[in-house]
């Protein structure tokens, strides 16, 4: 069926929670082309529906980037079945429609880019387009050279071959510091890959994800990038995209 759920849509609007939308729902609060609307289960065109929460008529939020530096211990989803502090925790009320591009595990910190533009996050997730994440991670042991040059050449998982780009920072006998520059997002792939070469990971930050930067953010920092930068990163994109 076409459309967006009504409930779905006054979340991305900015006009309460998903839970709360459907309580304003069941009390009569919203209409729908004028129209009292009270099934939980209708959808709406938004391109064509005039939808009003009360006495105010909801429209959808310009669409935008914001630039998280995710803390240690933080869940990269919008909620938690655990009870576990997740991202949403650092996004005002005023960003409910941002969803995170990607995720970035409970153990790991650095950049998480969230938009409420569909378009842009799927180009900027998807391996074909090669949007590299960079991460500065310090593992366990001294890696020998060798080991970098098996990195770049290939190592095999269980979930299929993983290459990266990888550069040596800094090593001395207990640890190693590296710069690596994967293109794809698999479920914590940096570190089942450090772990296979016998090397487990210490610390974790991601730098960077294609053409957005952590830059100066301190942890659970955000920012939001002005519609100018919003505009220029878009064009990038999706020149990349069609490139």
């Amino acid at each position: 069926m076409a459309g967006v759920r009504l409930q779905k849509y006054l979340s991305q609007c900015g006009v309460a929670s998903r839970r709360k939308a459907e309580e304003l729902i069941r009390a009569g609060a919203v209409k729908v082309n004028g129209r009292v609307i009270t099934e939980l289960g209708s959808r709406i065109d938004p391109e064509r529906d005039e939808v009003q929460a009360g006495k105010r008529a909801v429209k959808p939020r310009p669409k935008g980037v914001i630039l998280l530096n995710k803390p240690v211990g933080v869940v990269s989803t919008l909620s938690d079945p655990q009870g576990r502090r997740t991202i949403a925790d650092y996004i005002t009320t005023h960003y409910r429609s941002y969803f995170p591009v990607g995720r970035l595990d409970y153990d790991s910190c650095g950049l998480m880019v969230l938009t409420n533009d569909g378009e842009l996050a799927e180009v900027l997730l998807h391996p074909r387009y090669g949007f590299e994440r960079v991460y500065e991670v310090v593992v366990k042991g001294r890696v020998a050279d060798r080991v970098l040059w098996r990195i770049e050449r290939g190592v095999r998982l269980e979930d299929g071959l993983v290459r990266a780009r990888v550069n040596l920072i800094c090593r001395n006998e207990e640890t190693s510091t590296l710069r690596v520059a994967i293109k794809e997002g698999r479920n914590r792939i940096v570190r089942r890959l450090m772990e296979r070469l016998a090397y487990p990971v210490q610390h974790l930050m991601r730098l960077s994800h294609g053409p957005f930067r952590l830059g100066s953010l301190k942890p659970g920092q955000i920012r939001r990038l002005s519609e100018r930068e919003y505009r220029r990163f878009k064009a990038r994109i999706s020149a990349a995209a069609a490139a």
